[in-house]
């Protein structure tokens, strides 16, 4: 019977709200306004975030756990300014192609990769792309990089070596060029070069690159003797053999590399190691700073709604005082009227809340279908701000529930 009576004080405090709504349209909306805000703000985030940890999680995947790398820049965030003191990696020797080949014959290495990005114009009878990103592979990138050649074939150590005009591209740059026609076997100017294309490459999703832009891929020496690409900022990836801890090949590369630019002992090194925990633990202080954003303008659209909460309920106690006198005066006990006002306003809040998720995920449906971000609202997500705003409407309809609950029925009920 209490259940029954409880659910039946649920559904008229819902439906008392909705008419304070629609009595109250001008206050209600700004109410509303700020719990959307700040419930839009964490549900677009927080899809945002998902999608970013889904593609980074799949790029340290398709490297391999025991995968590290070598960079002449370390893997932090660093600011860099004019002073002598400041960043000083900027005068480190850049890696070279001849130090990844001899990582390369090391016993505890596996496969070793080596890149460098640039970009190229691009044309094709008389379609023409000014700037096309552009990335120059050692012929092992593929077990590292991941994705699939989807058509044609992938480039080899022979076209590699000789420095072969050949090139893959993405399906967004085939489908630029050649309309969604054939497109391995064409000919292709890249800089004014004449190139083949051997193969489409589908790439895997990458929360922070475009998906829509074209890209093409050759050979590292192709990119290096017939692009003239700048090698200064070669990156070297390198995977250990089968059974190699990654450790014990991290120490083996180090002492090679020591030795190969002359350092003395105890001297430190002019180049980086980082490995997918590393470049994690930079991504997540990166993720920190999203998420402190996303809590401090959810706070204040809470505040500003939860400030509005108080206003319209203490208007509505005001409006409703003979209402609550005779209410007591047929039996109804302070609690039953707390109840009733607690839940109006946590279903003003609830409005705001449902109105935030519906254009939160809108956004994030538009996002994962326009970007390479594979934005998608977590469930927690859509609970937490379910619970956050019901429990923001009850924090701030306390204080007029409790008014409305002290009452005398007496007084109340002589109120004009």
């Amino acid at each position: 019977m209490r259940l029954r009576d409880r659910l039946y004080q649920l559904a008229e405090g819902v439906l008392i709200a909705l008419d304070a709504i629609r009595a109250n349209k001008v206050r209600a909306g700004l109410t509303i306004l700020g719990i959307a805000v700040g419930v839009f703000v964490v549900t677009v985030m927080s899809a945002a975030v998902h999608g970013i940890n889904e593609g980074v999680a799949r790029s340290i995947a398709a490297a391999g756990p025991t995968s590290f790398f070598l960079t002449r820049w370390p893997a932090e965030i660093n600011s860099c300014n004019g002073s002598a003191d400041s960043c000083p990696w900027r005068r480190f020797p850049p890696l070279t192609i001849d130090e990844a080949r001899r990582i390369e014959r090391l016993p505890t290495v596996g496969s070793v990769v080596s890149e460098v990005g640039s970009s190229a114009r691009v044309r094709y009878a008389d379609r023409e792309l000014p700037s096309v990103g552009l990335t120059g592979y050692s012929p092992a990138w593929l077990d590292l990089v991941g994705g699939d050649i989807v058509e044609g074939r992938n480039i080899t150590s022979s076209e590699n070596e000789a420095g072969a005009r050949v090139v893959l591209v993405n399906p967004p740059l085939k489908e630029r060029l050649f309309a969604g026609g054939e497109a391995v076997g064409k000919d292709v100017r890249l800089n004014g070069e004449l190139f083949r294309v051997v193969g489409v490459y589908q790439p895997l999703p990458n929360a922070f690159e475009n998906g829509d832009k074209g890209r093409l891929i050759v050979p590292l020496e192709t990119a290096r003797r017939r692009l003239q690409v700048d090698v200064h900022w070669l990156q070297i990836s390198v995977k250990p053999r089968p059974g190699v801890a990654r450790d014990a090949a991290i120490d083996e590369v180090l002492t090679m590399l020591r030795a190969e630019r002359h350092l003395h002992p105890g001297s430190v090194n002019n180049f980086f190691v980082s490995t997918p925990e590393k470049i994690l633990e930079l991504y997540n202080k990166i993720v920190g700073a999203f998420f402190l954003v996303m809590i401090v303008l959810s706070a204040v659209g809470l505040l500003v709604g939860g400030v509005g909460v108080v206003a319209i309920m203490m208007i509505s106690v005001t409006e409703r005082t003979r209402e609550i006198g005779v209410r007591k005066a047929l039996g109804a006990t302070r609690a039953t009227i707390l109840w009733q006002f607690l839940v109006e306003a946590a279903t003003l809040t609830s409005v705001g809340a449902v109105s935030g998720l519906s254009l939160g995920v809108l956004l994030a449906y538009v996002i994962r279908h326009s970007t390479p971000i594979q934005a998608s609202v977590p469930s927690l997500a859509i609970v937490a701000a379910l619970a956050a705003s019901a429990l923001t409407g009850i924090a701030f309809g306390l204080l007029p529930a409790a008014r409305a609950a002290r009452l005398d029925p007496v007084e109340a009920l002589r109120f004009e």
